[in-house]
């Protein structure tokens, strides 16, 4: 049985909740996971150095409680959702009637772009609906840009308060609604320059060479290479295959990181939710999925030259609408 806020529901009830302070945000994270360790219920924390260092100062060392590293959880949008979806599957299968989650969603203030991450917010409506999920999502108001504040208004259907309130979110919008009119990527700050290497028409191995000959002056790891190389023949048979010829690809190296574009004439995957999660009743799909898997920042946007899928491996570099940083 399905306890608290969420006691009737069925699928993933998706809370957000907006804090000012450290009081007011212990306020809002202590009681949901003392309430989900009295209930039995696996109740699942991750969160970032410094809020994790409130919640088990506030519960007493917090026995019980599951903490994964927010950093490592939150690497990357399409990862979180496959290693939630793999933890969530476990504790059904053990009987698991409702199961809390908290943590950290990532956003400018905590260093990392945006847009990535409002699509996951939007997608995990649809990831985790065949699953009895509380999942609580806290933002700083602090430090979380305003445009950021109003996407969490429009991809969560529950907002929490300080003062225990739980109410239905009249802001809410459908997750295919949102995805259809989030703006555009952002370029990460590499591409104002001129690409190190473009390439038309050309084969599967003529971009893997690419790739490798442009990560050979730069710090990037050999496994992150190792990543881009997979993800860049991935991309480049999704546009052969669903795309419209041409093909281009771009690339950019810099002293820490790789950012590769695949353009092909087309308008891109009907499916809103494509790269977040594999592609259900279908054989389509699994290659954007592959791609999300691998690479640190994965962008998809449709323009007047077509569909762009943007690959960054090592550390991208921070963007936020309407402005880049080096």
């Amino acid at each position: 049985m399905r306890t608290g806020a969420a006691a009737g529901h069925l699928g993933c009830f998706h809370e957000a909740a907006f804090y000012g302070s450290d009081e007011d945000f212990l306020s809002i994270v202590v009681p949901f996971l003392e309430d989900g360790l009295e209930a039995g219920e696996p109740t699942l924390v991750a969160f970032d150095e410094t809020n994790e260092k409130l919640i088990r100062g506030a519960m007493g060392g917090a026995a019980g409680l599951s903490f994964l590293s927010g950093a490592v959880q939150y690497a990357r949008p399409a990862g979180a959702i496959k290693k939630y979806r793999t933890m969530m599957a476990a504790h059904v299968a053990g009987g698991a009637e409702q199961i809390r989650i908290v943590g950290d969603v990532p956003h400018p203030g905590l260093g990392a772009s945006w847009d990535r991450w409002a699509r996951y917010e939007a997608t995990v409506n649809h990831a985790f609906d065949d699953f009895p999920l509380w999942g609580l999502c806290p933002y700083d108001t602090r430090i979380t840009p305003d445009d950021v504040l109003a996407d969490v208004a429009r991809t969560h259907p529950h907002i929490a308060s300080a003062d225990g309130e739980h109410r239905p979110n009249a802001g809410f919008e459908d997750p295919i609604g949102f995805l259809g009119h989030l703006g555009a990527a952002e370029p990460d700050p590499l591409e104002l320059a001129p690409p190190s290497a473009e390439l038309w028409s050309f084969t599967p191995s003529a971009a893997r060479d690419a790739v490798i000959r442009g990560a050979a002056d730069t710090g990037v790891s050999p496994s992150d290479v190792d990543d881009l190389v997979i993800a860049v023949s991935e991309a480049v048979a999704n546009a052969d295959r669903y795309g419209v010829a041409p093909i281009r690809l771009r690339l950019w190296a810099g002293s820490d990181r790789l950012v590769v574009t695949v353009t092909d004439q087309g308008r891109g995957p009907a499916d809103p939710f494509a790269g977040l999660v594999p592609a259900r009743n279908s054989t389509g799909g699994l290659g954007l999925w592959i791609v999300h898997q691998l690479c640190a920042r994965v962008t998809m946007s449709t323009g007047e030259d077509g569909f762009t899928l943007r690959m960054v491996v090592g550390r991208p570099g921070l963007t936020q609408r309407g402005v880049v940083s080096a």
